[in-house]
């Protein structure tokens, strides 16, 4: 009886001190995404208001430019606020500039490989199936994410982990339906959706600003108006600035990886019935997956980096 007691203590602790782990590391993770996604947000908001304060600059100058002929004062303050606008359009897009980008990124590769390694510690697959101690491994991978990282931390000040279950996941199955198929449907096909959409707009505001340009050239040249020619470079230099925007968002390549991504988890989805026939099967499996989801966090993030 005795030693049936020790036992069943010595389970109680262990079982307690992995919850304490896991709940850790979810916790964690959670602060890594949520400064990830505030620094994320603050990159881009800088670029969208970069991109309107030069459009306004555009359009104010050349608006001053005309004013000042019928009305000084009117063509002297849009003049003085073309200029404000132009000025502080390049210290808004340091916001988004390329160091902001690397800690951005880097926030969420440490945040995406802590989720991984919860969701395999829950599934119990890989270094976890065979652990003697699946608490002291989680503790021990996550906190070499975390080093790696460790100059990111002040963007992790002052923010508290959010308050939410740990994900329902106990074996291979239900890693299955709780990340692989949940990833495929809540996250990469309206990723995908979203990103098209925004491919989709930017292309017809582009076609509209040409168009309006083109037009009114027509006008300028066939009744002699200078005011209005001067508008169509307006119309040119806001159509740049909108195609360089798109372009520094990275829209089309990232729904180019999204759908690829959707495409291949599906068909490991596909795969699953016929795909865990052994432990080891199952592991391989798991594997493949947080494979597919790395790679395309990799490279998503990568091409944010060198461009």
């Amino acid at each position: 009886m005795a030693c049936l007691a020790v036992s069943a203590t010595i389970r109680s602790v262990t079982g307690i001190s992995q919850g304490t782990a896991i709940s850790a590391v979810w916790a964690q993770q959670s602060v890594w995404s949520q400064a990830a996604g505030q620094l994320k947000e603050q990159v881009v908001r800088a670029r969208a208001w970069a991109l309107a304060l030069g459009v306004l600059a555009a359009a104010l100058g050349t608006a001053a430019s005309q004013a000042l002929a019928w009305n000084g004062a009117v063509g002297r303050v849009l003049a003085f606020t073309a200029a404000v606008a132009a000025g502080c359009a390049p210290l808004l897009a340091q916001r988004g500039g390329p160091e902001r980008v690397s800690d951005w990124i880097r926030l969420r590769a440490v945040s995406e490989a802590l989720k991984a390694e919860v969701y395999m510690y829950l599934a119990g697959v890989g270094a976890y199936r065979s652990a003697a101690d699946g608490g002291d491994l989680l503790r021990d991978r996550a906190s070499r994410f975390v080093a790696d990282g460790s100059d990111l931390l002040r963007h992790t000040i002052d923010i508290t982990a959010a308050d939410r279950p740990l994900p329902a996941v106990r074996d291979e199955a239900s890693y299955v339906e709780h990340r692989l198929r949940r990833q495929l449907e809540s996250y990469y096909r309206p990723r995908a959706a979203y990103m098209q959409r925004k491919v989709l707009l930017h292309e017809r505001l582009e076609l509209a600003l040409g168009g309006l340009g083109a037009v009114t050239a027509a006008v300028a040249a066939a009744w002699g108006v200078e005011r209005i020619a001067a508008w169509v470079a307006v119309a040119a230099s806001i159509a740049v600035a909108v195609s360089a925007h798109a372009l520094a968002q990275r829209y089309a390549y990232q729904q180019l990886e999204f759908a690829r991504t959707a495409e291949q988890l599906q068909q490991l989805l596909d795969r699953w019935p016929h795909a865990a026939s052994a432990p080891e099967d199952a592991d391989r499996f798991v594997a493949e997956c947080e494979h597919v989801i790395s790679v395309q966090n990799e490279a998503w993030m990568i091409r944010w980096a060198v461009g």
